[in-house]
């Protein structure tokens, strides 16, 4: 394949102030729930709807003394009943309406997107976490860009409010880093496009433990999980007689760089793996994407 090569200064385009941190996710928009699902009683899920949030009171279910409900996030934030202005404290549970919750299916937060599934207030959250409804966050790191939409809408986003980012085309570039010396932490974006995809490569410099700064490169698919999963990267450091290789499936941009790096599913080398391969502070890392 044609290769290209680009040069890409560190992301300190994010803030305008200095280097960008990693960030984490962006809460979405409270959406009313109050709509119930066919074989439902709108009228009995609408009985555990949040006055504040309008998202679902669920177990532990606590009461003011007038016996009013707030869900857990809400109350965590208030000083007084929303509804009666009295007081929150002291605790009162609800083990009634605990035991009517424990009865109802109760729809995804992101019905109103599309989303038709019911569920158990147990499993609820860890839908609404991986829901492919969910609305899609701006991908670039940091925590500057409050962004949000749907996947159609990621990449005019990216080109409209991030236009110093640059595209490559091709399922082989070299993407060169410049000055990875930079103090603290700093970040290289840039985007990549083929296979009728865009994806988006990503290498961060970081303190994840404390005092030992790491660096942190991945591939997201500007896709749904499903979608990546067709596909493969490699990631390649290559000089000085030596080679340092990384080859995985990207991550759907539903998860987001945090996450990878969390977990260390990325290529991850330290300050000094990075010089035995930069030279004169540019770090050149050959991207290859391939399909399933």
């Amino acid at each position: 394949h044609s290769r290209h090569v680009m040069t890409l200064p560190p992301a300190q385009q994010f803030t305008g102030n200095g280097p960008t941190v990693a960030g984490s996710a962006v809460p979405s928009p409270a959406v009313s729930l109050s709509i119930g699902l066919p074989g439902q009683s709108p009228e009995l899920t609408a009985l555990f709807e949040c006055p504040v949030c309008f998202d679902y009171v669920l177990p532990p279910i606590l009461q003011c003394q007038a016996g009013h409900l707030v869900c857990n996030l809400c109350r965590q934030k208030l000083s007084c009943c929303p509804t009666c202005r009295g007081p929150l404290t002291p605790s009162i549970r609800n083990l009634a309406m605990e035991k009517v919750a424990s009865t109802l299916p109760f729809p995804c937060k992101y019905s109103s997107a599309g989303c038709g599934l019911s569920l158990h207030h147990t499993e609820k959250p860890d839908h609404e976490e991986v829901c492919e409804f969910r609305p899609y966050t701006c991908p670039c790191p940091g925590a500057t860009c409050k962004w949000h939409g749907s996947l159609e809408a990621v990449m005019p986003h990216l080109m409209h409010a991030h236009k110093s980012i640059t595209t490559l085309q091709g399922e082989d570039i070299v993407f060169l880093a410049t000055d990875i010396n930079l103090p603290g932490a700093v970040d290289w974006v840039m985007m990549q496009s083929c296979f009728s995809h865009h994806f988006m490569l990503v290498l961060e410099k970081q303190e994840k433990y404390e005092g030992h700064q790491q660096f942190f490169a991945v591939v997201l698919l500007i896709g749904t999980r499903k979608q990546a999963e067709n596909f493969a990267y490699r990631l390649e450091l290559n000089g000085n007689r030596r080679r340092l290789t990384w080859e995985a499936t990207p991550r759907s941009i539903h998860d987001g760089v945090a996450a990878a790096i969390m977990n260390s599913d990325c290529l991850v080398f330290d300050t000094s793996i990075a010089h035995l391969f930069a030279d004169n502070g540019n770090l050149g890392i050959n991207v290859t994407i391939s399909m399933c």
